[in-house]
């Protein structure tokens, strides 16, 4: 398939992140003792929508032009699955990307280091936008998670169906808890459009420190059992991709699968921004 629909107001994709707030993800980011993978990832995935939103901005008189709907999915709290935005989007399970711009949970003054010009850093003040808030709550209901992922994308995919197919993303630090993830992620990801399959992509995030494991191509590359399952869960990475991994430096093959294993928070941002950069933007 040829991953290469033109997106346009008229023909949006859709990005889909499904986040794991099991109770474990209480625990540690990657080594970190000051901040919980669940607080972590929010502030990730707060950060990720903000950019999300500035990319429809081409005039800014115009506004944020509606390329994308995005959504999230929770899955967590009362073993069960949920859509996950707050503030005035609670309970929508996908939103278009201007109505994510003009209604957050609020907004936050944050302060970040920059450079001062000078050869050092200085403190600045920024408006920091929040739309999802963390939990660490109860097991891990992944299957529910990827049901649900799939009921909303069988009514979008039908939709629009002719679009830049839905980018789905699982960021987990768990095992699940209630059966077999692997069949419904297989059953997402025969959902289409003409211009391709759906695409499933897994972050698998660890309180232990190490050595990410990224985009392979084949499971016995992997450290264990549950590793390889989430690898069996994930897409091979489209063409597009491909290109653009190895003209970042990465060694990419046509096998190469959107997964991420034990990655810190570097590579969850840096994985998210790659994954949400399509290829034909209007």
């Amino acid at each position: 398939m040829p991953y290469d629909a033109e997106i346009s107001r008229n023909n949006p994709t859709c990005f889909l992140l499904m986040i794991d707030q099991s109770g474990s993800m209480s625990d540690g980011f990657a080594g970190q003792t000051d901040r919980s993978k669940a607080q972590q990832l929010a502030d990730i995935i707060n950060r990720l929508l903000a950019d999300i939103c500035l990319r429809c901005v081409k005039n800014p008189s115009e506004g944020v032009r509606d390329y994308f709907y995005v959504g999230v999915i929770g899955y967590g709290r009362n073993d069960s699955a949920y859509p996950a935005l707050a503030g005035p989007l609670a309970g929508q399970q996908l939103v278009r990307v201007s109505e994510l711009a003009n209604n957050p949970l609020r907004v936050e003054q944050r302060a970040i280091q920059v450079e001062d010009g000078a050869g050092g850093l200085m403190q600045r003040t920024v408006r920091f936008p929040i739309w999802f808030e963390p939990l660490a709550d109860n097991g891990t209901p992944m299957c529910q998670a990827f049901q649900m992922a799939y009921d909303i994308l069988q009514d979008w995919t039908k939709r629009y169906p002719r679009s830049f197919p839905p980018v789905v993303f699982n960021i987990t630090d768990g095992q699940p808890t209630d059966g077999d993830p692997l069949p419904d992620s297989q059953r997402l990801q025969q959902l289409a459009t003409s211009d391709g399959n759906v695409l499933v992509f897994n972050i698998h995030v660890s309180e232990t420190a190490g050595q990410p494991l990224l985009y392979p191509e084949r499971e016995d590359l992997l450290p264990d059992d549950y590793a390889r399952l989430l690898f069996r869960m994930s897409s091979v990475l489209p063409p597009h991709l491909v290109t653009f991994l190895r003209e970042e430096g990465f060694t990419i093959t046509p096998q190469s699968r959107g997964f991420v294993f034990n990655a810190n928070a570097v590579e969850v941002i840096r994985f998210l921004n790659i994954g949400t950069r399509p290829k034909n933007l209007r």
